[in-house]
């Protein structure tokens, strides 16, 4: 087989911000057969496709109760899923270029993630489709560029390989434009890999994809698109090109769709469909960087799970794998570590809450006006005590704060901010580095207080919150219980470089009827301490 070898790098733009490496070179796999094997079916409203693409939950309920008139049993559906990459695509300009097929998709459940930045990984194709395969942050699959040096594909597979290991019997299929994703970040164990040859680019990928959908009978699909990359780098995702290149996509993601709704057993199957993104562009053109517009990614889905209409701030691009590997029943492991949650079994959390209240800059001067993305009013329950606090300093980061990624990481960029990438929607945040950029007076010392939580009766109490904590000097960050009012005690504090899910199991004392979870940060002109989804019990 041959394999497409990317050729738009533009000797304009610098090394960092260029598109794809040269792909590796690969054996042609065997010749695909139908997938004609199949496994358990699971129970389930349909996924009806409407008139456009994926339609809306309405007509999954209508389907559904058709099924169960005169006395009918519920159908059983068979799950099926199709996951559509778009190399280099901005949600912002797909809204802009009005392409029909992905409004209809975005119309059925939408959400916009944002990526690291380095030293975690630059924003380019190899880290960004590895983060949507496996289901965990370039920390762990360890792909940081387009070389895939030491990739610990082993340590954290491809969803399809996933699959595959809990069935066999599924039926997995991978093309794209893009050799890297068929050769090397999508295993053996998939049934059929295609790097789609140069010659064919992204037309013979649609097409492949197209004929495999229609006449053969597969699982799950990852189908991946290239053009409106080579757009952004040759163009700019600020130009008419790239709106072009979108709508040319669109009408290929349309044929796509068009072969999912003529399938001869469409009605008895549930077919969950998930558009997203590796990467965005800078209006110019180049991605690599730290740039917000580079570190712009995004997550459509459509399917019977998810409400017409829906837009979350909280879904990540780790999130596809585990939500595509939940579809079709299987079960993540916790000892797989996947940084990501099938989307249906996010919970906000308290400083979710927040979102509406939060307003623009006061003092950074680096953040756009119309961005709105701070507070410094704690969520219900919740308090901050800054009765040790020091005086003056920029007004968004005198004490713990509750912020969102855009808004903090255009505080200031290239500071290991854009890292936070375990946080979701709001989150907490004590910045001593940014409250120093003002006169002020005094120490950063500020406690970000939590409700009380029932334990009485309980001989432990399990706690868990996620942290990114960047120190320096004498910074501190100190997790205190409070039992019943007494004094606090210390039960965890942070000495280096931490990002990731904490567990705790704390002890309950004899008699113990209330907890209460006290997080203090010091420091004077350090880094950060960030704290989200604090759940006890």
């Amino acid at each position: 087989m041959t394999t497409h070898q990317e050729d738009d790098v533009d000797p304009r733009i610098p090394a960092a911000q260029q598109t794809h490496a040269t792909p590796q070179s690969r054996t042609a796999p065997p010749a695909a057969t139908p997938g004609l094997s199949r496994r358990g079916l699971l129970l389930g409203a349909a996924a009806a496709l409407a008139a456009g693409p994926l339609a809306a939950t309405a007509a999954h309920a209508a389907t559904a109760t058709t099924a169960r008139t005169a006395g009918a049993a519920p159908v059983a559906r068979t799950p099926k899923v199709l996951v559509i990459g778009l190399d280099g695509t901005m949600l912002n300009r797909i809204k802009d270029s009005g392409a029909p097929n992905l409004a209809a998709l975005m119309a059925g459940g939408l959400t916009a993630s944002s990526l690291y930045a380095s030293p975690m990984a630059g924003t380019s194709s190899g880290p960004g489709w590895s983060t949507i395969a496996t289901g965990v942050w370039p920390d762990k699959h360890n792909v940081r560029d387009n070389n895939f040096t030491a990739p610990a594909f082993a340590a954290y597979p491809d969803f399809l390989t996933r699959a595959e290991t809990a069935d066999p019997a599924l039926s997995t299929y991978v093309v794209a434009s893009w050799a890297p994703i068929a050769d090397t970040i999508y295993s053996a164990r998939v049934d059929t890999r295609v790097a789609t040859p140069s010659a064919e680019y992204d037309t013979g990928t649609t097409a492949r994809a197209v004929a495999r959908l229609r006449d053969g009978n597969p699982d799950a699909v990852f189908v991946q698109l290239d053009n409106v990359d080579h757009a952004g780098h040759s163009s700019g995702s600020a130009s008419q090109a790239y709106l072009d290149a979108i709508r040319g996509v669109d009408a290929q993601v349309g044929q796509i769709l068009t072969a999912v709704r003529g399938r001869t057993g469409y009605a008895q199957e549930d077919w969950l469909v998930m558009v997203t993104a590796d990467h965005g562009h800078t209006p110019t053109g180049g991605h690599g960087g730290s740039t917000w517009e580079e570190r712009q990614t995004f997550v459509i889905a459509n399917g019977s799970a998810f409400p017409a209409g829906s837009v979350r701030h909280d879904v990540r691009m780790v999130d596809i794998a585990p939500t595509a590997l939940a579809h079709l029943g299987i079960a993540a492991d916790p000892a797989w570590g996947l940084d990501g949650t099938p989307i249906p079994a996010l919970v906000p959390d308290d400083f979710d809450a927040l979102r509406p209240q939060l307003t623009g800059r006061v003092d950074e001067t680096g953040i756009a006006a119309g961005v709105l993305g701070f507070t410094r009013t704690a969520p219900v329950g919740w308090s901050v005590d800054n009765s040790a606090m020091g005086t003056g300093g920029v007004t968004e980061w005198r004490g713990w704060s509750f912020t969102t990624d855009e808004f903090w990481t255009k505080a200031q960029r290239d500071q290991n901010r854009e890292l936070n990438v375990r946080s979701r929607n709001v989150f907490a945040v004590a910045d001593s580095d940014e409250w120093a950029d003002k006169t002020f007076q005094g120490n950063y010392d500020s406690t970000l207080v939590s409700p009380e939580y029932a334990v009485a009766g309980r001989s432990s109490v399990p706690v868990a919150f996620t942290t990114f904590y960047r120190p320096e000097g004498a910074q501190t960050a100190r997790v205190l219980a409070v039992w019943d009012g007494g004094t606090p005690v210390e039960v965890k504090s942070f000495t280096a470089d931490t990002n990731g899910r904490q567990r705790l199991d704390l002890a309950v004392p004899a008699g113990a009827s209330r907890l209460r979870l006290r997080f203090r940060y010091t420091g004077s002109n350090n880094w950060y301490w960030v704290v989200d989804n604090v759940r006890v019990g």
